[in-house]
């Protein structure tokens, strides 16, 4: 199965309408966006909880890693430099933090509230390599934005 970004959306869009509570939409958007797709292994976030510190989230899969460092793997890059970080290959990452030894791939997007502040960053492991393209990014940078537009 592979994900229909446009019908998730707008589920995505109908079960989080007039919601501002951010872990309320984290743990519908972890849950949504798991099931949309066989290539979604571990999906989930984590949140900002003190300077330069992520923590474990809502999610779905398997365990993930409590803490995260900003100065860490692929989830620190994205959320110290605010940029989408598409990894082909987590081995060839430098620095890649293996909370899963089946993780081949990853795509962690930042999350933004409508004010500019960084919440956390949306993590999405796949088993196989190469697994995600811009085309995903991108789309699951537009929900993410939608969805967190009103967070406090």
């Amino acid at each position: 199965m592979t994900v229909d970004y446009q019908t998730l959306a707008k589920t995505i869009a109908a079960l989080t309408e007039g919601e501002d509570d951010a872990v309320a939409l984290m743990a519908t958007i972890a849950c949504e966006v798991h099931q949309s797709d066989d290539r979604f292994d571990w999906t989930g976030f984590y949140r900002v909880t003190a300077p330069e510190v992520l923590k474990i989230g809502p999610y779905q899969g398997g365990h993930g890693c409590l803490v995260i460092p900003f100065s860490r793997g692929v989830c620190g890059a994205a959320a110290r430099t605010g940029e989408v970080q598409l990894v082909e290959d987590v081995d060839a990452f430098p620095g890649h933090i293996a909370c899963a030894s089946s993780t081949r791939s990853e795509l962690v997007l930042p999350v933004w509230n409508g004010a500019g502040d960084l919440l956390g960053v949306f993590d999405i492991d796949s088993d196989q390599p190469n697994a995600f393209t811009q085309a995903d990014a991108d789309a699951l940078a537009a929900i993410l934005k939608d969805s967190f537009a009103a967070a406090a």
